[in-house]
């Protein structure tokens, strides 16, 4: 599926979408009440921060050897959107969280192409 997405600016000018991906993978011995916890956390930050353009999270189907336990795409309008979700209280517990039940957290940010 293709996030690319192209926004017109108040003074018409075009500008890229900034996409946000991160993946958790979780520690061995991380309760299934845990992992749907941190997921039903992430899943009520845009109600939250209003910068998020687009939110998907959920959790891995294909249980292959190289896969993450669960895996979110966040779209923005630019950088300062990133910035502030970031920063924002809601997201920074919820952050603390994801990374004290993880082994290993990655993530990804890039511009869309349009």
């Amino acid at each position: 599926m293709r996030q690319d997405k192209q926004l017109t600016t108040d003074n018409g000018q075009q500008t890229n979408m900034l996409t946000h991906i991160v993946i958790w993978k979780y520690r061995e011995g991380v309760t299934r009440a845990e992992r749907e916890e941190h997921v039903a956390r992430l899943r009520r930050l845009p109600s939250f921060i209003s910068h998020v353009e687009s939110f998907f999270v959920g959790f891995d189907e294909l249980k292959l050897p190289r896969s993450y336990d669960t895996g979110l795409v966040a779209t923005f309008r630019d950088r300062a959107g990133l910035d502030a979700y970031d920063a924002h209280p809601e997201h920074v517990l919820v952050a603390a969280f994801g990374r004290s039940i993880s082994e290993h957290v990655a993530s990804v940010d890039f511009e869309s192409e349009g």
